[in-house]
């Protein structure tokens, strides 16, 4: 049974398993992708329901690039035939891209643009896709950001510290993910939010992404809710910490 006072704030999602769903029954890869969009707006919708306030999903990758033409193609259509502001007007759900933009198509970009210009008010989720991302990319950007200020002597060399990487990356605006979803069986970050998950829960399903269903993600929301999240401490001092919050 999920809590609905330790609903995580955040959750994050590598959306895995389109193109094998999509393989197992047939059908071409992209057959999936569109399967896999329809489950996005389902989720979204959930999540809502459930209190989160931050979804952040990973749609495409920077190592995604690499992948057959046509495929690319399909997905960069997707992202425009699927990716309508409907769901995000309905539930009240700001919309926000990160990821290197200067590579996706004009019509995506400003189709993005448009997206996040028109649901700029809404306060009741952010839903954040990641598109033409990778961690090691943030990474580098956030160090480009931060030696040309340096260069520039608008910081100090040994002022620089976490907060200020963390500043300098595509998600300052959002807390860091409390729980990490992948479907489609694999157990890997795949270049995922690296310096933003250090502390975050990780839940690995085999279900493919398609099929996860709101179901599947009261499973990852109660697993997440059975752990103690100790950030480095012990866990008696986190049982003194809740008592004392507890009585105040």
């Amino acid at each position: 049974m999920v809590d609905p006072n330790r609903i995580p704030q955040h959750i994050a999602i590598i959306m895995d398993g389109n193109g094998r769903w999509a393989q197992e029954r047939g059908k071409v890869r992209s057959y999936g992708h569109s399967a896999g969009a329809e489950t996005l707006k389902e989720v979204t919708a959930d999540c809502v329901r459930l209190g989160v306030k931050y979804l952040t999903l990973y749609a495409f990758s920077t190592e995604n690039w690499n992948r057959p033409d046509d495929e690319v193609t399909a997905l960069m259509e997707l992202v425009i035939t699927s990716l309508k502001t409907d769901i995000f007007d309905k539930n009240q759900v700001r919309f926000r891209v990160i990821g290197d933009r200067s590579r996706l198509p004009e019509k995506v970009q400003e189709s993005l643009r448009k997206m996040e210009e028109q649901t700029a008010s809404y306060t009741r989720m952010t839903t954040i896709i990641a598109l033409s991302y990778s961690s090691r990319w943030e990474l580098s950007d956030a160090a480009r950001q931060i030696a040309l200020e340096v260069k520039e002597g608008k910081l100090k060399a040994e002022d620089i510290c976490e907060q200020t990487i963390t500043d300098h990356l595509q998600t300052s605006f959002m807390p860091d993910p409390d729980l990490l979803i992948r479907t489609g069986g694999e157990q890997r970050i795949s270049n995922y939010l690296l310096w933003q998950i250090a502390y975050s829960e990780l839940y690995f399903t085999p279900v493919y992404w398609p099929d996860f269903n709101n179901e599947h993600l009261l499973a990852a929301v109660e697993s997440y809710q059975s752990k103690q999240r100790r950030y480095g401490k012990t866990e008696a001092q986190i049982e003194a910490e809740e008592a004392a919050a507890s009585k105040g």
